[in-house]
């Protein structure tokens, strides 16, 4: 299979993925309604929600290093997502469906650590390209799922939209049963202590704790701001829920569209420079934030604020694989355990900053930017000689 049609498959499979947990920002309200949930129950569905993802993540990406057929391994996640969620809307009661979320969101976890690990094995130095065009996929998802469950819930109660929402996930299972045999195999590998503790020695030595902080930083503004700007934009500048939409989605396009050439950009000159320029430029955007401007400038801030961050994610992801240099899909589960995972405290501290003044909110957005751009211009991509040769060898 053609190189650009290997990635056209893997970002079509993104897409198809995560679907269903796009469509889950406007079903959980409905499912609330429905229940009659208060807004903690409702907060609390996402939360056990992504708890699920998070654990799902790191052993996706170790078997990912490990098992020969990892294609297999892609095709399993799209039924254990179609089958979770389908199975959650049969779901007799509240904590019955908060935990069958949970195990479909591990489903849709797992692809991620696989997908993007086969990608980085086989694109070189060309990894943060190959994985700003898969990140096209989550990113669509994002902005056309809700979109088009809007419309549905109109006509179906929250059970038949979830039903709906996983179509796509099983139309692309189908199809990646003949993508998977293009996957190339790796040599089967028993997992064993030494695996555990090579990762965690490149994790605790030379530049590795300061690339966790980075990471954490980056994502924990991120989520800030996506969480927070809705509500800002309803409390401080009187959107409806269409406008407020329309606007978000606006958001994302910029930086889901940047992101191939931005990776591809770093791919180039290198992961630090651009992280830098990411994090800054979302930083002093989010501080322009504090001043209250007027709305032009606030929707072109806002823009610039998540554009910044979202268009460098994939270079972020390649720098820790440029860091660890082997075991890319535990190296990229560890990631996406930091970034959403730990990253996800974002949205809980900047509600609690927002509670204060909207400026405080901003503020704190800006401040984690901020830290990860001196994080950023400190840090080392690649590691020493020094460390690699004392490293444990698996």
């Amino acid at each position: 299979m053609k190189k650009r049609t290997f990635l056209a498959w893997f970002l079509f499979g993104h897409l198809a993925n995560d679907w269903p947990i796009a469509s889950l920002w406007l079903i959980v309200p409905a499912v609330g309604i429905s229940m009659n949930l208060s807004p903690g129950e409702v907060g609390l569905l996402f939360t056990v929600f992504n708890l699920g993802g998070a654990l799902a993540y790191l052993p996706a990406g170790v078997l990912a290093d490990h098992v020969s057929n990892r294609g297999r391994l892609l095709v399993m996640t799209f039924w254990w997502v179609a089958a979770g969620y389908a199975l959650a809307a049969m779901a007799p009661g509240y904590w019955s469906l908060a935990l069958l979320l949970a195990i479909a969101g591990m489903g849709n976890a797992a692809w991620h650590p696989i997908a993007t690990g086969v990608l980085t094995r086989e694109s070189g130095g060309r990894r943060a390209h190959a994985l700003g065009i898969h990140a096209i996929g989550g990113s669509l998802a994002e902005i056309l799922a809700p979109l088009c469950v809007g419309f549905l819930i109109a006509y179906v109660d929250w059970r038949g939209a979830l039903v709906v929402s996983v179509f796509p996930t099983v139309l692309l299972g189908l199809c990646f049963v003949h993508v998977a045999r293009t996957v190339p195999r790796l040599d089967k590998r028993a997992v064993n202590r030494r695996d555990l503790l090579d990762i965690l020695y490149i994790w605790r030595r030379g530049s590795g704790p300061r690339i966790v902080a980075m990471i954490c930083l980056y994502n924990m503004a991120l989520v800030a701001l996506l969480s927070m700007i809705p509500l800002y934009l309803a409390d401080a500048h009187g959107f409806g829920p269409a406008e407020a939409g329309i606007a978000f989605s606006a958001l994302l396009v910029a930086g889901a569209l940047a992101q191939p050439w931005v990776g591809k950009l770093s791919d180039i000159v290198g992961r630090r420079p651009i992280l830098v320029s990411g994090n800054l430029v979302a930083g002093v955007s989010a501080a322009l934030l504090m001043l209250q401007p007027p709305l032009w400038f606030t929707v072109l801030a806002m823009t610039a604020a998540v554009a910044g961050l979202d268009a460098i994610r994939a270079a972020m992801l390649a720098a820790a694989v440029d860091y660890a240099n082997r075991r890319e899909g535990t190296t990229l589960g560890l990631a996406f355990v930091l970034m959403d995972g730990v990253g996800a405290l974002g949205s809980v501290l900047a509600g609690i900053a927002a509670g204060f003044s909207w400026p405080h909110m901003f503020g704190l957005a800006a401040a984690f930017s901020l830290g990860a751009v001196m994080l950023a211009a400190m840090t080392n991509f690649r590691q020493s000689a020094d460390t690699v040769s004392k490293r444990p060898l698996a």
